[in-house]
């Protein structure tokens, strides 16, 4: 059972109101949705940070993922919903390309491509979030941090195998060895977004997929959002992977601290495992994401080539805003989710 969310605006409230409906009946409900879209874009707002677009664009990414709305299937490809998804889409696209700015290339070789990433993430002065969880996060703190990393890693590599149709050759290959290990070789006890719902289950959290998207801010939203935008659209295809080439370069060492900070806490193998987990994994996944998949995309399609570096830099741009805001949040006495009251379990 899809648990229910409440809208964040108007834009949200309509999109939902007309997604109750079958598509025969739901048309006009879809249009003034529509309108309704334009005009909040004609505002000009931050949509990173608008808690209604972004939430309109998770609920339309929803249509495509499955498991998220319970609405007419027919609803994904209705043209007005798509023209609502992409009109967001645009803008924010846009917002992220200004604020990113534009970046010196390396050369489009499979080496230098990997240097160039290696060389990024490891210059990367964002937020230790993971050194502070490590050391310092309560109990309260620890499960919050779940709850925000839940929107996107209970569809743990979705985003990214939106990819593996628009690739050919050696970044096709690079990126299904990468996606096979997430979704557990084979096994699905062994799925990422499987171990991760255990850990949700330990700690006493409801592992259904948008169980806690009332709780989270707009930030948590655009990290998964922007990675689905990088996905579902071919022409993104060298933005989605430079994306997972720095998720995959920014994950090992993090997650260690992850579950460092957990043992700290007291909390056993039921929940640490799957931070365990990437410590190993992601090591040998950033090798194979940056040298083959990025690497090996900008060999053969050196034109996607400013992409791909555009994809890494917004993960870790991003991602960098998401960290700040629960450290903010912490570091203040306050909690980062968006209301006072007690999570369900």
């Amino acid at each position: 059972m899809t648990p229910p969310i409440t809208a964040r605006g108007p834009v949200s409230a309509q999109l939902m109101d007309a997604l109750s409906s079958p598509v025969e009946t739901g048309a006009s409900a879809m249009a003034r949705a529509l309108d309704l879209t334009r005009e909040s874009l004609d505002a000009d707002p931050d949509v990173v940070t608008d808690d209604d677009l972004q939430l309109a664009l998770l609920l339309s990414y929803g249509l495509s993922y499955g498991g998220f709305t319970e609405s007419d299937d027919l609803w994904e490809w209705d043209p007005e919903q798509v023209a609502l998804r992409t009109s967001i889409e645009r803008r924010f696209e846009e917002q992220l390309r200004d604020r990113i700015g534009p970046a010196d290339l390396p050369d489009a070789d499979a080496e230098s491509v990997a240097a160039y990433l290696f060389d990024l993430t490891s210059a990367d002065s964002g937020p230790s979030l993971s050194r502070y969880f490590a050391k310092k996060a309560t109990e309260d703190q620890a499960r919050e941090f779940v709850v925000q990393r839940s929107i996107y890693t209970l569809k743990e590599a979705d985003p990214h195998s939106w990819a593996i149709p628009r690739l050919t050759g050696r970044a096709k290959a690079a990126l299904v060895e990468v996606q096979s290990d997430e979704y557990g070789g084979g096994r699905p006890e062994r799925m990422h977004s499987a171990i991760f719902a255990r850990t949700m289950r330990a700690l006493g959290l409801d592992d259904t997929y948008g169980a806690y998207v009332d709780r989270v801010p707009a930030v948590t939203l655009a990290s998964f959002t922007m990675m689905s935008m990088f996905g579902l659209n071919r022409r993104l295809r060298g933005a989605i992977v430079g994306h997972l080439a720095a998720f995959e370069m920014t994950s090992s060492i993090p997650n260690r601290l992850y579950g460092n900070g957990f043992r700290r806490l007291g909390y056993g193998e039921d929940v640490t495992r799957y931070f365990d987990e990437h410590v190993e994994a992601d090591a040998v996944h950033e090798q194979i994401a940056g040298r083959d998949l990025a690497g090996g995309l900008a060999e053969q399609h050196p034109e996607l080539l400013p992409d791909i570096v555009f994809g890494a830099r917004a993960c870790l741009y991003i991602d960098g805003l998401a960290g700040q805001h629960l450290l903010d949040s912490w570091q203040s006495g306050r909690s980062s989710l968006r209301e006072s009251a007690g999570m369900r379990a």
